[in-house]
């Protein structure tokens, strides 16, 4: 990956001998307007980074297409499903902790754009002594005043507009953390609904196997009554059916716990999960056309996100650049003064406009220092970005193969299942009409008992998988303003 995001030093000495330049030419009032209007900020400006992408995914067999499904969970077709996405976007603790931190973000954006303009405040005060002006008198003075006093450090350097950059790309940052929130919540719900089915559909399996078991255990427990077959095949069978039976509290421990997760995950106190249809009557969606892998910059949130940290973060170099400068203040005060409380109303006016310059001189490199530590932030910010990227691609990636992979897996166990349940009904005859031991026909029940239990487990990682899928790309639209914009596009297009 190659990253085009670099910082020209040269760049900003030439901007700053330039403007030295200017103001030494310049006086008064002229100076004051031209700095106002000039704009300069120092630090360097934001530009995204470029990125290497690959031209197409390595275990894509589906032509290249435009990936829109506004709720793609829906297209797994359990009502069911629906209903507890929609409870946990409604309800969620963390989702309503995103939207706290968009708020936070919208708050202080406006919170630091304040900072660029003046500030209106109200003096008022009452004071008596000989001293005053910084000389003593030999009467006793009187003073009394009130007046709006206005304060207003002008942004010369950018200061004040490099955090107001900073804040606006924080608040997007957070807008799009909120997605991933989304996203991330509601992969959660549905990966976590195909694993409580998948412990339903084992706890059934385990049951029936149980009820199976103890049914040859009464048959063979009758033979031995009568002599006709060894003790071992009694204990044999007992061994079996207590399997059967230890198996059954283990998988229903799973739906606890896995119920526990859900209730989580829709805001609400640990409980029962309704469902709906079983896990193999469960569809997978329709061929997914994941689309160019260029889009999944545009599509992932949290790719966007990164991107807007770094923006933010590039902006307070240039809040730290503009702390090395002079800061200059204008304040102005209009209102009464007097010397007799009665007067205030009938004396003068009073009214005064100061100018004010400070700045560091040396502080034995502190405000360097600043800067580098937030050209370093920056340095973070950026590889984070890159690392976020590559991983975006990495969970495409696994997601395919592991959709390519469990249907080739899943068909070969359903064949084996078919082969043990066949296996096991000859071995049972077999063992009836006395031409095998009990050992054929156990060995044949535990194999079927597997390759059940098998199967459900990979038709749960199946459709995980496209799960997984989903998140990957950016989980569709999910948003009300979203999908209308949507439907104007694709109205365009037709």
């Amino acid at each position: 990956m190659n990253v085009q995001h670099r910082t020209s030093n040269v760049q900003h000495r030439i901007r700053k001998t330039t403007f030295f330049s200017y103001f030494s030419g310049l006086s008064g009032f002229g100076i004051l307007v031209f700095l106002i209007i000039s704009g300069c900020a120092v630090g360097p400006d934001f530009k995204p980074p470029v990125v290497e992408t690959p031209k197409n995914y390595r275990f894509e067999k589906v032509p290249v297409e435009t990936m829109i499904n506004l709720k793609w969970w829906e297209l797994f077709n359990d009502p069911m499903l629906y209903s507890l996405v929609s409870q946990a976007l409604e309800n969620n603790k963390d989702l309503r902790i995103a939207a706290a931190r968009v708020e936070q973000a919208r708050a202080g954006l406006g919170f630091t754009q304040a900072d660029q303009y003046p500030s209106i405040t109200i003096q008022g005060g009452v004071g008596t002594g000989n001293f005053s002006g910084g000389a003593r008198s030999d009467t006793r003075n009187y003073n009394y005043y009130v007046a709006p006093a206005l304060s207003w450090e002008l942004d010369f350097w950018g200061k004040f507009r490099r955090a107001t950059e900073s804040a606006k790309a924080e608040l997007m940052a957070s807008e799009y953390a909120h997605r991933t929130v989304q996203i991330g919540l509601i992969s959660e719900v549905v990966g976590s609904y195909y694993v409580l089915l998948d412990f339903h559909q084992r706890v059934k399996i385990s049951k029936d196997t149980l009820e199976s078991r103890q049914e040859s255990l009464i048959i063979i427990q009758k033979r031995f009554d009568r002599g006709i077959i060894p003790e071992l095949d009694v204990n044999q069978a007992q061994i079996q059916k207590e399997i059967a039976a230890a198996a059954i509290p283990e998988y229903e421990r799973s739906v606890s716990k896995t119920e526990n997760v859900l209730s989580i995950l829709l805001g609400k106190l640990p409980g029962a999960i309704k469902t709906g249809q079983d896990l193999n009557l469960e569809t997978v969606p329709p061929e997914i056309p994941v689309g160019l892998p260029s889009n999944i910059l545009e599509r992932r949130p949290d790719i966007i996100q990164a991107m807007y940290v770094l923006e933010a973060q590039t902006a307070n170099i240039g809040v730290a650049e503009a702390m090395r400068f002079p800061a200059i203040s204008l304040t102005g005060l209009l209102g009464l003064a007097t010397s007799q409380l009665g007067g205030i109303t009938s004396q003068g006016g009073a009214w005064s406009v100061n100018g004010g310059l400070f700045g560091p001189i040396f502080e034995f490199y502190k405000n360097v220092r600043r800067v580098q530590i937030e050209e370093a932030k920056t340095k973070e910010a950026l590889y984070s970005y890159e690392n976020t990227v590559l991983t975006a691609f990495k969970e495409v990636e696994d997601a395919l193969i592991e959709i390519d992979t469990y249907k080739k897996q899943m068909a070969a166990v359903k064949r084996k299942e078919k082969a043990a349940k066949n296996a096991y009904r000859l071995a049972k005859l077999r063992y009836d009409k006395g031409v095998s031991t009990y050992l054929e026909v156990l060995e044949t029940e535990r194999s079927l008992f597997s390759a059940e239990l098998e199967l459900s487990r990979l038709k749960q990682q199946y459709l995980n998988g496209y799960v997984k899928l989903y998140k990957a790309l950016g989980g569709g639209w999910i948003t009300e303003k979203d999908m209308n914009k949507e439907t104007v596009k694709s109205a365009k297009k037709s």
